[in-house]
């Protein structure tokens, strides 16, 4: 017998339903993206992401299953997102679960954002098993990962202070890019040069494995207002590919030299900056140079879905995670609190 899962998403600025087969195979992946709405305030405005969330919760789960061609009474539970992210955007997707579960007879599980992130592998990497070491670099988080299990985790290494998308915003927003930040500076990397401004690559002593950024983001603010006040044309291009080559440095030394410190042969990439081409192609090289094999997945389950909500809430079930009634939001939840 096969187990079906319902994934919801509504951590952030997306709204998403995805149908998900014994933890791998997407029936459907429904996202309603809200970026048009935020792009010209140059960044998610947490009331209004709530609101949208509650007009189309409702609309994204029905053709989630339409598309997935499943009766609720062939879905053996419900997962949500419950963490971290946005408080009002996360109760709208948690309330909206706990609804259908008690009113369709169905088994709750409430899933870690982060750790769904990480689950997103599984989609279309069959070979990959725990344990491997994960790098999830997105908006809000950037931590180094020891996956030991399916639903056990151990954090190897953190951001101090700003996380790496958070940086690509920020940055995009100064050379006048605009939300979101991280494809816009990808894109206009491609036109620069990455070794044109020597910025700075963040290394702790103290945690070899940590990350610090907001030491390279005002790095990258003194040189334009330098530029401004001796008034010198800026290569914005060459800004948005050399800040960029700094990021990529960073978060693959440290990623490549966990996965060998840990032992692993398996080095996996998460989250929204996942998708940054930059990043994926240095850290194809940086693993096969190492001998490690690397895996990421496709841009759409990089950026926040269901379908990897869907899967993590697929290994939940099968280790006996429930969530009660009583799941509320918790908008700063930890990986690998239960």
């Amino acid at each position: 017998m096969s187990v079906k899962i319902l994934g919801i998403e509504s951590s952030c600025d997306e709204t998403a339903a995805a149908v998900v087969e014994d933890g791998s195979k997407v029936r459907s992946n429904i996202i309603y993206s809200q970026i048009d709405l935020h792009e010209v305030y140059g960044g998610v405005v947490p009331e209004i992401a709530s609101r949208k969330h509650v007009e189309k919760i409702n609309q994204v789960i029905k053709k989630a299953m339409q598309e997935a061609d499943c009766t609720w009474e062939e879905l053996d539970a419900v997962a949500v997102t419950y963490g971290p992210g946005l408080v009002g955007a996360l109760l709208v997707g948690v309330s909206c679960a706990k609804a259908l579960a008690y009113a369709k007879g169905l088994p709750l599980v409430g899933v870690n954002h982060i750790e769904g992130h990480i689950a997103a592998n599984f989609i279309e990497h069959e070979d990959l098993k725990p344990p491997f070491m994960c790098m999830v670099a997105s908006g809000g988080h950037s931590h180094l990962v020891y996956v030991k299990d399916y639903t056990e985790y151990e954090i190897v290494g953190r951001t101090r202070d700003d996380a790496a998308g958070e940086a690509f915003d920020k940055v995009a927003r100064a050379i006048g890019l605009g939300y979101p930040g991280g494809p816009k500076v990808d894109k206009l990397a491609k036109e620069g040069n990455p070794e044109a401004i020597a910025f700075p690559r963040a290394h702790m002593e103290d945690a070899p494995y940590d990350f610090s950024f907001s030491g390279l983001k005002s790095a990258v603010l003194n040189y334009l207002n330098g530029c401004e006040m001796k008034k010198i044309e800026i290569n914005r291009a060459d800004v948005a590919a050399s800040f960029q080559a700094a990021v990529v440095d960073v978060l693959t030394d440290n990623s490549v030299r966990a996965a060998k410190a840990y032992g692993c042969e398996k080095l996996a990439l998460a989250g929204g900056v996942a998708s940054n081409s930059a990043l994926r192609a240095r850290m194809t090289e940086a693993c096969e140079k190492a001998g490690v094999s690397f895996y990421y997945p496709s841009p759409v389950y990089c950026t926040d879905n269901a379908a990897m909500i869907g899967v993590q809430g697929y290994h939940a079930f099968m280790a006996g995670e429930r969530s009660g009634l009583d799941l509320n939001a918790v908008p700063n939840l930890k990986i690998g609190e239960r």
